[in-house]
């Protein structure tokens, strides 16, 4: 371990550090295992050992189970649209504590995937206990080399993003949402689910994108400003659909110290619409993806309500723009990797409103960065 990988490097906070770390953290975490030839596409390819040693187990699974909690969990919600889609395997995702009391129904042709940042969360570890005991293969994604689940998984894949200090998780996630799309990439690519087109195509757009996160950190001035104007707010509301659902309850989790609430924008109007009024902040995640129009749709209806709208959009947005209050632009890309790029400028949020109104921010009150018992 790299003994200045635990200084904060300048930083006022080791969170700050280790949001402005994720663009080379995503580097380390796919080198020497995703492959990009901008000359010559055909050549793009991904090598996972993991996949390599259990590939007929991953292969022929019918069942996919991803246990996490946390941070971790809404990663692992990600991870079952990229799954899903690219390997066309049926996929459930489970809190940890929940799971392992359900009497969850394994079978030994099922595959569940555990998520950690630390390796030690007690419940994600009984849970692969369990699972363990009913025969499924054990796939572990975790960031603590040599801990807990790492010995007691069947394989895996770390993260590599280096130390996470701040208890409020950030590099940690853009790690584990960067290897859950390796891994459904080289499997739907083993499986046939996934086109040579698509397949060379999100090689290339993945390898970009932490140039690309970079230019989100960019803009992390415009955000600090905005922020002030949010010190007030005693609560947020988080709105996204499709992949930017998960990341709209990150961005809620990281906001957890001042009551924030991340919802599908679809269920807007089965409660959450009810607390809209001047003083409270709408966050929506607005890029462009095949739900535009329907996320457009609910930001009005949050106008007509006198919300005040904070949108995340995608470069060049004209549309947004006339509604929104204020809006946080990322650059352009696939939108399976939105989520590696909206979720920057919520971390950035959460951080400097947090500073603005006097808060431990690497400490937030009653939180432990690992959870090792119930």
């Amino acid at each position: 371990l790299d003994i200045s990988k635990l200084s904060k490097g300048g930083f006022d906070h080791f969170m700050l550090k280790e949001i402005y770390d994720q663009p080379q953290c995503l580097k380390d975490c796919m080198s020497g295992r995703l492959f990009a030839d901008k000359d010559n596409p055909s050549n793009n390819h991904i090598v996972l050992s993991a996949l390599t040693d259990y590939k007929d187990r991953l292969m022929s699974a019918k069942h996919i189970i991803i246990v996490a909690c946390g941070t971790s969990w809404h990663a692992g919600l990600i991870g079952k649209q990229l799954i899903e889609k690219m390997c066309r395997k049926r996929v459930e995702v489970a809190y940890a504590s929940e799971f392992r009391y359900g009497d969850p129904v394994i079978e030994p042709e099922d595959v569940v995937i555990a998520i950690s940042q630390s390796g030690e969360t007690a419940d994600t570890l009984a849970a692969i206990k369990l699972a363990k005991e009913k025969g499924a293969l054990i796939f572990g994604i975790v960031n603590g080399v040599g801990s807990s689940i790492a010995r007691e998984t069947d394989t895996g894949i770390y993260i590599h993003v280096g130390p996470e200090i701040g208890v409020a998780s950030t590099k940690a996630f853009t790690g584990q949402v960067t290897v859950l799309t390796l891994l459904a990439l080289a499997l739907g690519r083993e499986l046939g689910t996934l086109n040579n087109a698509d397949y060379y195509q999100m090689i290339e757009e993945l390898s970009e994108i932490p140039q690309k996160m970079e230019k989100v950190l960019e803009k992390a001035p415009i955000i600090k400003d905005i922020s002030r104007m949010f010190t007030y707010a005693h609560n947020f509301l988080y709105l996204g659909r499709g992949v930017n659902y998960p990341v709209a309850m990150e961005g809620a989790l990281k906001l957890k110290e001042i009551s924030a609430e991340g919802y599908p924008a679809a269920e807007m109007k089965h409660g959450p619409i009810a607390l809209v009024d001047q003083d409270m902040p709408i966050v929506f995640l607005a890029t462009h993806h095949q739900l535009y129009e329907k996320i457009i749709s609910n930001m009005q209806e949050v106008k007509s309500r006198n919300g005040r709208i904070l949108a995340v959009v995608t470069e060049g947005d004209q549309q947004v723009k006339k509604i929104a209050d204020n809006v946080l632009e990322i650059p352009r890309t696939l939108n399976a990797l939105v989520p590696l790029l909206s979720v920057v400028p919520l971390q950035l949020l959460a951080y400097y409103v947090a500073v603005d109104k006097g808060l431990d921010v690497d400490m937030p009150r009653n939180l432990a960065k690992s959870v090792t018992v119930e």
